[in-house]
């Protein structure tokens, strides 16, 4: 039985409207959220420890570009792009540019990951802390890894979703002029 063609017209915008709206909804749970205002002061009011157990200010590395990077070591993206911040990390270490690893992870796991992949920038054991700052900083699905460029003057400059793509994060730090 064919329907009258004034119903299948009727049936298309109906489904096109519910479509429409799946759209949206999907778009605004899923994405990267705006920063709140506060987020960049909570990050520089936070200590955390690092993988030895010293206390760390966050506010130690303010006045210059800070990359910091949530990750875990039982997240296979966050360890496959490891090697690559650990070059970028060295390549611009006297240049105004601080990574700065948050582990979302035991003490343990990630003073061994730290040791076995012989990682010499900061790595700081986050917690659910370190949960609750990349929420801040626009993380709105917790998932990992969930990097962040932040200014000198304390701005969120991007966020980058997922596996870092380290051809576009060198293009984006080419343009502060810090040179390669």
């Amino acid at each position: 039985m064919k329907l009258p063609q004034k119903n299948q017209i009727s049936y298309l915008i109906i489904a096109f409207i519910f479509l429409a709206l799946g759209l949206y909804f999907a778009d605004r749970k899923f994405s990267v959220k705006a920063a709140k205002d506060t987020a960049v002061q909570q990050l520089f009011s936070s200590q955390l420890k690092d993988v030895d157990g010293n206390p760390q200010k966050i506010s130690q590395w303010q006045g210059q570009f800070l990359l910091v990077n949530f990750w875990a070591t039982w997240c296979k993206p966050c360890v496959q792009e490891m090697p690559e911040l650990q070059a970028l990390s060295l390549a611009f270490k006297s240049k105004q540019l601080q990574v700065v690893g948050m582990g979302i992870d035991s003490p343990a796991q990630i003073r061994a990951f730290r040791d076995q992949h012989h990682i010499t920038y900061p790595l700081l054991v986050a917690g659910l802390e370190g949960t609750d700052l990349g929420t801040a900083l626009g993380n709105q699905v917790g998932g990992l890894p969930f990097t962040v460029l932040i200014s000198p003057d304390g701005r969120i400059l991007k966020h980058y979703v997922g596996r870092l793509k380290m051809d576009e994060l060198r293009r984006d730090i080419a343009q502060l002029n810090l040179g390669s």
